[in-house]
């Protein structure tokens, strides 16, 4: 879960040409975590241009790799990577960052607990980390685990706490509060980082369904904490990224975030009128689950198998890792809403004949580092077996990070370029285990999910501000750098 931190990098610079630099703001909930501790010192290594001693590879400088969206492309041919490709992408070390959390651990102490970054480094970033602030966080005991209880300890109590609608009004001052305090200038994005919850009972058929059970202070039905986040962050104006597992996203929560239904003018007697002033801008809510690991490989390794011919019967995984997400997963509540999305991810093929098996283990020895064994068994000619074996070994946080980096930039980029709901669900689905919104259900094969968020880069490319610049559009499919779009536009001048 969650309570707030505002970190203290400035979310505006300026350029060689006095032009003000827009920053985007990230606000993680669940800020303390391995995740969000370890992309604020991430940012604060790559702001500074740090570097640090490592026990086996020596000396490293600080990089932004594993993030599509800070990393040019590679090779003559381009290969994956897309900062100085895609005009107008945001660069993270220029963000906003904060959060909220329930513990009240310093940041910098967390990172430290977490064992997740090199010693050298950590010492580095530490001081610097301690001293964001943190926000408390709104949470409910009867979502997460009992091991979550006893650290909880920095949470939003008292008139705030009192019900759903006051819990929401908190949570959106928290927002207004922060962006306000940094003066963020540029799109916002909320993005669950917290301990995954146990699936809500409450269901809804439309926004106005949602917004009167949460105004209703009588009301008693099953709000999850993390449907507040979402919801505020709609009011807001900002996007929401479900990293978690829990079913946090509906078609209910979707519709809210549709800008044809927060319209400026909605009538004095409707449900939204209740919860004015509120944000009419374009934002997303995306998810669900961040596909980071073991499930991002299973997905290109059965595309492959496919391409070959070959006929997936049996996909049999287990992953064990010690981190206090896997240790929250030890509650069975909690446990039946990650498996519901990681057993799931080939639901969309709707192969009867796929059995497809996960299982996952809390290993407090390991730590952060995730192992994970998978064993692939298809068909081949004839009926003759193939069996292909993958295991890998990473810091969960190293995979998780990266595509949290990714989703908030993309976010921003997309309402910049005023990208519909839809494309944007589509262009980002390879970030999750279970696609949302108009992206529920697509083919959950990683390539063809890369070409999905070509094929939307290309519409941005030929439909945007850039329409009609050749010259432009060759700079963002990487056919030609921006020196050498430069030079042309001089010749043509």
């Amino acid at each position: 879960y969650g309570g707030s931190a505002a970190c203290t990098c400035t979310n505006k610079t300026m350029s060689n040409s006095n032009t003000m630099q827009v920053s985007a703001g990230i606000l993680i909930v669940g800020l303390g975590g391995n995740n969000g501790v370890t992309l604020l010192a991430g940012q604060i290594a790559n702001r500074n241009n740090l570097s640090w001693e490592t026990s086996t590879t020596g000396r490293i400088s600080a990089n932004w790799f594993g993030c599509l969206t800070q990393i040019p492309p590679r090779g003559i041919h381009g290969g994956v990577g897309y900062q100085g490709r895609i005009p107008g992408l945001a660069n993270a070390n220029h963000a906003v960052m904060g959060g909220w959390d329930i513990r009240s651990t310093k940041l910098g102490q967390a990172l430290y607990d977490c064992r997740v970054l090199e010693p050298d480094l950590v010492r580095q970033v530490r001081e610097e980390m301690d001293k964001t602030e943190i926000m408390e966080g709104v949470w409910d005991p009867s979502f997460i685990g009992e091991s979550q209880f006893e650290t909880a300890t920095h949470v939003v109590s008292g008139e705030d706490n009192s019900s759903t609608r006051t819990r929401l009004e908190r949570i959106r001052r928290d927002i207004q509060t922060w962006k306000e305090k940094n003066n963020v200038n540029g799109h916002i994005t909320v993005i669950w980082s917290a301990s995954v919850e146990r699936p809500s009972e409450a269901e809804y058929k439309s926004p106005d369904d949602l917004l009167s059970a949460i105004y209703d202070d009588s009301n008693n039905d099953d709000i999850s904490p993390s449907i507040l986040y979402a919801v505020a962050a709609a009011l807001e104006g900002c996007s929401f990224v479900n990293g978690g597992s829990q079913n946090t996203l509906s078609p209910a929560m979707t519709c809210l975030y549709e800008q044809s239904y927060r319209k400026p003018d909605a009538p004095s007697s409707s449900v939204l009128s209740k919860f004015a002033p509120y944000s009419t801008g374009r934002a997303y809510c995306l998810g669900t689950d961040y596909k980071a690991g073991q499930t991002k490989f299973k997905t290109a390794a059965v595309e492959y198998l496919r391409a070959l011919g070959l006929s997936p019967r049996v996909i049999a995984s287990s992953n064990h890792l010690g981190n206090n997400d896997m240790l929250n997963l030890t509650t069975k509540k909690t446990l039946d809403a990650k498996m519901r999305v990681k057993s799931n991810i080939f639901g969309p093929w709707q192969e009867k004949d796929l059995d497809h098996k996960v299982s996952v283990m809390y290993c407090p020895y390991i730590g952060d580092e995730k192992r994970d064994f998978v064993e692939y068994t298809s068909l081949g000619f004839l009926g003759s077996h193939h069996t292909m074996v993958t295991y890998t070994r990473c810091m969960d946080s190293i995979l998780c990070v990266p595509l949290m980096v990714d989703a908030a930039i993309w976010c921003d980029y997309f309402v910049n370029s005023n990208l519909s709901a839809g494309d944007a669900a589509r262009a980002t689905a390879y970030l999750f285990k279970v696609p949302e919104g108009e992206a529920k259900g697509s083919d959950p094969g990683f390539f063809y999910q890369m070409k999905q968020l070509e094929d939307v880069l290309d519409k941005i490319s030929c439909e945007g501000k850039h329409g009609d610049d050749v010259i432009a559009l060759g700079v963002s499919k990487g056919i030609i750098t921006e020196e050498q779009a430069a030079a042309l536009k001089g010749l043509t001048s």
